[in-house]
């Protein structure tokens, strides 16, 4: 279970917080079990702030706390602060990433399962789609991508398999194997019952819940060599 530790205190002397922050991370390099650190300042109460410290679970955070440069910096930051920090230890109970849920629904509910009424749900009406296998890469409107979507639907019953997904600030990259079993006309080639692999990454831009723009990398013209075809890339 993933677990926090929370540190609020004030200091006046961030600069030397953040700088004693920066040691710490380079000096407990290879060793360190955190995985993700935050600190917020009070806009009410400029001096007061608060660490947000992720660990794997509870167990790493101790090994963490182990640690000589940890405890080096504990008693650093102490100086640091205008009385004692306090601490709140926290078992994530519940976490959500609303930008990455929203990637997922493109590929699940939209992709694989053909509900086009979930593009007007996620796409904003004027998306902005790049796309690095056509000779057109950049698009603008959601319609242009319900026809590419039913395109590939029409031609593959298809799947995406998920290796990784990463979200940061108002990004979301989903990197994918595709596996598609080859049912309609595609870049030329009539059907042929097999099944088909490749892989790609898609990185959307959320805001206000909507997706506003997406970038796709991907290789169709190897996709149809693997068919058997030879000729132009998908959407020349």
């Amino acid at each position: 279970m993933t677990f926090v530790q929370v540190i609020d205190y004030e200091t006046t002397r961030f600069d030397e917080m953040n700088a004693l922050i920066d040691r710490w991370a380079e000096q407990s390099s290879g060793r360190r079990t955190a995985t993700h650190t935050m600190i917020g300042q009070d806009r009410a109460a400029r001096n007061h702030y608060v660490d947000m410290v992720e660990f794997p679970s509870y167990e790493e955070a101790m090994k963490n706390s182990g640690l000589p440069e940890t405890d080096r910096m504990f008693q650093e930051m102490v100086s640091l602060c205008e009385g004692m920090p306090s601490f709140m230890n926290l078992d994530v109970v519940r976490d959500e990433h609303l930008n990455k849920q929203l990637a997922e629904r493109v590929f699940t509910e939209m992709a694989e399962a053909g509900d086009m009424g979930a593009l007007d749900a996620c796409f904003a009406a004027n998306y902005i789609d790049h796309d690095a296998g056509k000779e057109e890469p950049t698009v603008v409107g959601r319609e242009a991508t319900r026809a590419d979507m039913e395109t590939w639907r029409a031609a593959f019953d298809m799947v995406f398999e998920p290796v990784a997904r990463v979200a940061e600030g108002d990004m979301v990259t989903t990197v994918w194997n595709w596996r598609g079993t080859h049912k309609g006309p595609f870049m030329g080639m009539e059907p042929t019952g097999k099944t088909y692999e490749m892989s790609g990454s898609t990185t959307f831009r959320c805001l206000g819940g909507e997706i506003v723009e997406g970038w796709w990398h991907y290789n169709p013209a190897a996709l149809q060599r693997q068919m058997g075809g030879s000729g132009p890339p998908y959407g020349s």
